[in-house]
């Protein structure tokens, strides 16, 4: 049951849409105080975003907050790209709904936050609409989460960053080495599981390194492997093993996700097989 407070946000939405408007200065992030809304609590501010990833922070919450996130350039599959916000630690003072034409629906409930769980919706959907809680004591409340754009194909599960835990397809596997975040030739150096997070993480020890986006490996003193972490859903059920694996993946809110990961000699059968046949999607060593 909505609150009357939520009540009386909705039918300012509707009547006037935006009680007040404040750009973020980079347009990727944007802090605020709702202390600015301490004469008037029933604001609800509209704050806009352009780009693919960025931050928001909320100090001292009170009123709304009308969150409207876009990419920072057309794109025609626009209809699929997935929002996914990651709360920060020890975010509090608001919940999280999704608003469109005036209806809300639910997303994070203030005392359901995690700070490791990721919530994602379709762009579709609407827009973030977050609502302060009624606090008696506001001087140490502040909202914060971490927001991506992902481009997501039809008919995919929304609610995961990961790979399906399912092995690739010969073309699947050929795509990720050229277009993943990362991709590396290496072996796993161990594997722990997370019950709490509901995720497995991967120590990779890589010999051949393809392409990384960001520093997810590192040189280890004077020898020529680098070494990395890779997460992945627990369900997967990965586990040690021996050999060398193709390491393929996108990187989510600053940590390597596993794509593809077949074993390096297979994908070796795979690439050669398509290179014979001038359907290689890009040029790799394989040897």
């Amino acid at each position: 049951m909505l609150t009357p407070f939520l009540t009386d946000l909705i039918a300012v939405l509707l009547l006037c849409r935006v009680a007040a408007s404040q750009y973020s200065s980079d347009q990727c992030s944007w802090r605020g105080s709702g202390l600015t809304h301490e004469s008037h609590t029933r604001d609800v501010e509209q704050v806009y975003l352009r780009c693919s990833e960025g931050n928001l922070e909320w100090l001292y919450p009170m009123g709304a907050l009308i969150v409207n996130l876009r990419p920072n350039t057309l794109t025609a599959a626009y209809k699929y790209l997935t929002v996914c916000i990651k709360p920060l630690k020890d975010s509090k003072g608001a919940n999280i709904y999704l608003e469109k034409s005036g209806d809300l629906k639910l997303l994070i409930r203030e005392q359901d936050y995690s700070p490791n769980q990721v919530y994602c919706y379709g762009m579709d959907e609407g827009s973030l609409f977050i609502e302060a809680t009624l606090q008696q004591d506001i001087s140490r409340k502040i909202t914060a989460f971490q927001y991506e754009l992902v481009n997501q194909r039809p008919g995919s599960d929304l609610h995961t960053l990961s790979a399906p835990c399912r092995p690739c397809s010969d073309t699947e596997i050929l795509l990720a080495v050229c277009t993943s975040d990362f991709a590396a030739r290496g072996t796993i150096r161990g594997v722990t599981h997370d019950s709490e997070l509901r995720e497995s993480t991967i120590g990779v020890s890589v010999s051949k390194l393809y392409r990384q986006k960001s520093k997810i490996f590192r040189t280890a003193g004077k020898s020529r492997r680098w070494l990395g972490q890779i997460r992945t859903p627990l369900e997967c059920g990965v586990n040690p093993g021996n050999g060398d694996f193709l390491f393929t993946g996108s990187m989510h809110f600053g940590e390597a996700r596993l794509g593809c990961a077949p074993r390096f000699k297979d994908f070796q059968k795979i690439y050669k097989e398509a290179r014979d046949k001038g359907q290689n999607p890009c040029e790799i060593e394989t040897d």
